[in-house]
């Protein structure tokens, strides 16, 4: 295992809008994760965080890694997450394209001059539409590259048990694989070698900045958040391909994210998921997240012995799953109503007090 946890259960990443103006997590986002730890899960990742001062920020109240006030906020959630017996994982993210507010530019940056897909997210702010990207110049991409180091190297230092690059869901990284954003002609853009080298040169950066025994991981899909539709249009052999570049690059786990067997995730028609070929292609850590509930959790669990199991929206109805799946207890489905109008933590505690719901 790449992580020593206590369970395979694990909080997948999940945007919560809740820090303040500022960026520094508040104390209701200890709260939430502090719960997650108490409720039995072995492994929590953080929403994504922003990791540089320029376009690296997606949304309104998003929280960061980029100085001391939001690092020393951070360290009392994961002191908090520690003391009731779980580890926790940072995840990095760079908004790139999506981009729906930042405190810091007015335009965001992309592999291409390409928009989005789909309107933006309602859930995290109110925004038109998205905007028009800048190509990210060279020197662009070294600051996000230093950014992504820095985050990483902040983040072990304040007691992180590792970080987690965020390449999938339409994000920079994400966006660099994708032939619908990166219509570049230099080196990091056209063939599946080169839309693949800006991520690569990222997990090598990161991965040799910090000590051997903090994890570094990736999170990878084909899918963005307003794109369900997306395929690489290499099929399988796009994943194999990155896969082994990532796990040669050094990365201790790859996250996937699309599990469903009700579609097929790749345009050359394979039935194969993201999570099949991880397994089958490299030696690395596994974590699979996409509709994983107690209706297949131990189907997963024993397709992917070594595999840690992530939860979004069945973690959010239960915080305590865990416990309640292990005791055979009564599990609920999410309610959509405590994610409106903004999916923020206030709202979540306002409306289980409204329901009775602890």
């Amino acid at each position: 295992m790449f992580i020593d946890v206590p369970n395979r259960f694990t909080v997948a990443p999940m945007t919560r809008t809740s820090a303040d103006e500022h960026g520094v997590p508040t104390a209701i986002m200890g709260d939430y994760y502090e719960r997650f730890a108490k409720g039995g899960f072995g492994l929590v990742i953080t929403e994504g965080v922003y990791t540089d001062d320029r376009a690296a920020q997606g949304y309104v109240n998003q929280p960061g890694i980029i100085n001391a006030a939001q690092a020393d906020a951070w360290r009392n959630i994961v002191e908090r997450i520690h003391a009731s017996g779980s580890k926790a994982i940072m995840q990095l993210m760079h908004a790139g394209a999506q981009m729906q507010h930042s405190n810091f530019v007015d335009q965001p940056i992309a592999p291409s001059t390409v928009q989005p897909k789909g309107e933006p997210l309602s859930l995290y702010g109110d925004v038109p539409g998205w905007l028009e990207p800048k190509e990210a110049s060279l020197s662009d991409l070294e600051h996000a590259l230093n950014g992504f180091v820095a985050s990483a190297k902040r983040a072990e230092e304040i007691g992180f048990d590792g970080v987690e690059l965020h390449a999938a869901n339409g994000y920079l990284l994400n966006e660099f694989l994708s032939t619908h954003f990166n219509q570049r002609e230099d080196e990091f853009g056209g063939s599946l070698d080169k839309r693949i080298a800006f991520v690569e040169r990222v997990v090598r950066a990161v991965r040799s900045a910090v000590s051997d025994n903090f994890a570094v991981g990736i999170r990878i899909g084909q899918i963005t958040v307003t794109d369900n539709d997306y395929q690489w249009p290499e099929g399988e052999a796009a994943a194999v391909k990155l896969v082994r570049i990532l796990a040669d690059a050094g990365v201790d786990f790859i996250h996937t994210t699309d599990t469903s067997v009700a579609r097929k995730p790749f345009a050359d028609g394979s039935d194969k998921t993201l999570a099949d070929i991880v397994a089958a292609e490299t030696n690395v850590g596994l974590i699979i997240n996409g509709g994983i509930d107690e209706t297949n959790y131990a189907d997963y669990a024993a397709k992917f012995p070594n595999a840690l199991l992530a939860l979004g929206k069945k973690a959010l109805a239960n915080p305590d799953f865990p416990e309640r799946f292990k005791a055979g207890d009564t599990l609920v489905d999410l309610d959509f109503q405590m994610l409106l109008p903004k999916a923020t933590l206030e709202n979540e505690w306002k409306w289980r007090a409204e329901q009775g719901v602890e």
